[in-house]
């Protein structure tokens, strides 16, 4: 099991950088990109699927306010950059702050995860 949370964190991970690595590329000229809202995507089906594990691992004692705040947040990332997707495809300008929000929240989120204890 501790193989299969593993594999999870490596995604749940990838898809944090997703997020916040093209929010950071395009900071000068703010949009969501397709691959903030995959991302986003990827983090919610990976912590969803931490969140069963977890609690089957030896020794486990997991936080289940953090987790819940986390996942909020991530749930709210994810309806931003779907927003932000459809706008970009539409062709219509996207907000700096719905752009900001997609890649400041996902930083708020990787904040939470590394220093809450």
């Amino acid at each position: 099991m501790t193989i299969v949370l593993s594999i999870l964190v490596f995604l749940h991970i990838v898809g944090a950088a997703m997020i916040v690595g093209y929010w950071i590329a395009t900071i000068k000229e703010p949009t969501v990109h397709p691959r903030q809202r995959d991302g986003a995507f990827l983090q919610l089906l990976t912590g969803i699927a931490m969140m069963g594990i977890i609690p089957m691992l030896p020794n486990a004692d997991p936080n289940y306010v953090k987790l819940g705040i986390k996942f909020a947040i991530g749930l709210a990332v994810a309806v931003l950059a779907v927003i932000g997707t459809r706008k970009v495809k539409k062709g219509e300008p996207v907000s700096t702050g719905l752009a900001h929000g997609v890649g400041g929240l996902a930083l708020v989120n990787i904040a939470i995860a590394t220093l809450w204890n």
